[in-house]
């Protein structure tokens, strides 16, 4: 089996064609008993089949990350965005994590653009945090594309105007450099820096570049640079994420009641942190950046919502449709592959399809070898390389998806986009950075002092 069929399986459930006909209504949903990634592929099939925007909206950042992959896993990398926070707590801005100040503006930027529908991943911490407008999102962007004629002193100062940082070599976001006839800018709208080459005051190329070894990654037709906008000490207004998102967009809620709290409790601490600033260094109160759990629910009552779960409380004159999914979690099995084994040959005696979802090939063939070695005689299964959050069974299209790494108690881990995040390699900035006599530590030599750079002819 593959993960197309494995879709297609599910696809056939009464209640997924219930639940697309209900949101296709504009009806409110409240589901129950959907469960692990049995909700990744609930969403996937209704964004899928529906023309809306979807936002999911889970208790908390791990929760989102697991959840983001597995809809990356199932629909692919381009059509999920993670919408995360900025900042680890109010106020503290010298621990800003420029990572997810891109990401935001990532799913900002797209947002205003509105050329097609979005499905966009985030939790409370995130959507505590109010964002500007989309009117000053485009008054904020430059874009620029191949033929356009922009003399360098235009780029430079606007570049200055949005607070981008010249150096000699970008490294992160918010940093430019000019060389000649060729300008590097890491703008918070790709993970990758532009490199745009001019021919007199004509754009002759642009292309992303990777910041360790310089080399261009692909070319681009045009760009858009926009500045960090989630920088607390700008003066525009800001406004709640509800407010950026198509009003027909469907609200899926992991827990309504959670989510309300969270915001509140984040206010509070908010509210405690700015009373304790000096009076210099205030620049917008709790009430100009973020929401409370008021605010938030007023904000819901606009949409269309798929409440997971948890109680229903009715928002809207909406209609409610109930829907029981029926699915349970994967049992443990503690490393026994006995007890597995008699699972998987009673669920086949009552007519359920065994699926292992597994990370690599590898990991599938390491299933066949252990059965094989067992010698316990057929075994009614299937494996499909699918790394997904959490197992779980559907009884009513009798079907069963259980992980490997639940299978071997093994630590599940999350990905999220680094972006321009270092690696372990040292970067042109910081060699430039290093006086004749500093001490290194060099990854196969140990201790050292730097003897400084020397230019070498090659070939």
């Amino acid at each position: 089996m593959d993960t197309i069929d494995l879709i297609k399986q599910l696809k056939k459930s009464a209640l997924q064609t219930q639940l697309n006909s209900a949101l296709q209504a504009s009806k409110n949903a409240h589901t129950i008993k959907m469960v692990g990634s049995g909700l990744s592929f609930a969403i996937s099939e209704s964004f899928s089949s529906l023309s809306h925007s979807q936002i999911l909206i889970c208790n908390d950042k791990e929760e989102a990350a697991y959840y983001f992959n597995d809809l990356q896993r199932i629909l692919g990398e381009k059509e999920v965005l993670f919408f995360p926070t900025s900042y680890r707590r109010p106020y503290q801005i010298e621990e800003i994590d420029n990572a997810n100040v891109l990401l935001r503006a990532e799913v900002l930027n797209n947002i205003s653009k509105a050329t097609s529908k979005q499905l966009i991943v985030t939790y409370p911490d995130a959507l505590f945090e109010k964002v500007v407008s989309q009117k000053t999102i485009e008054e904020k962007t430059l874009n620029i594309k191949i033929g356009d004629l922009l003399s360098l002193d235009f780029v430079n100062e606007v570049l200055f105007e949005y607070e981008f940082q010249r150096v000699d070599f970008v490294t992160e976001p918010g940093e430019f450099s000019v060389r000649g006839g060729i300008i590097d800018i890491f703008s918070f709208s790709n993970d990758n820096p532009y490199r745009i080459e001019f021919f007199g005051d004509e754009v002759d190329s642009i292309r992303t570049f990777d910041i360790e070894s310089q080399l261009s990654v692909e070319k681009v037709k045009q760009i858009s640079i926009i500045p960090n906008i989630e920088q607390k000490s700008t003066t525009e207004s800001r406004i709640s994420f509800f407010q950026t998102i198509p009003k027909e967009s469907i609200l899926w809620l992991q827990h309504t009641d959670l989510l309300l709290g969270s915001l509140d409790k984040l206010f509070e601490k908010a509210t405690a942190a700015f009373e304790k600033l000096d009076s210099e260094v205030k620049r917008g109160t709790p009430e100009d950046l973020f929401i409370n759990g008021i605010v938030a629910k007023d904000h819901l009552f606009a949409f269309q919502q798929v409440q997971l779960n948890n109680t229903y409380f009715k928002t809207n004159d909406r209609d409610i449709v109930e829907l029981n999914f029926n699915q349970k979690p994967q049992p443990s099995f503690n490393k026994q592959f006995e007890l597995l084994i008699e699972d998987l040959n009673k669920n086949h005696e009552q007519g359920y399809t065994n699926v292992i979802c597994c990370v690599s090939e590898q990991q599938a063939q390491r299933f066949h070898d252990i059965f094989e070695d067992m010698e316990t005689g057929e075994i009614h299964y299937q494996t499909v390389v699918l790394s997904l959050y959490q197992g779980f069974i559907d009884q009513e299209t009798k079907l069963i998806c259980y992980t490997d790494h639940q299978i071997f108690e093994r630590y599940h881990k999350f990905q999220l986009k680094s972006g321009y995040a270092k690696k372990q390699a040292i970067t042109l900035k910081e060699l430039t950075n290093l006086d004749v006599g500093d001490y290194i530590t060099h990854i196969d030599h140990g201790i050292g002092k730097f003897a400084g750079l020397k230019k070498i002819d090659v070939e």
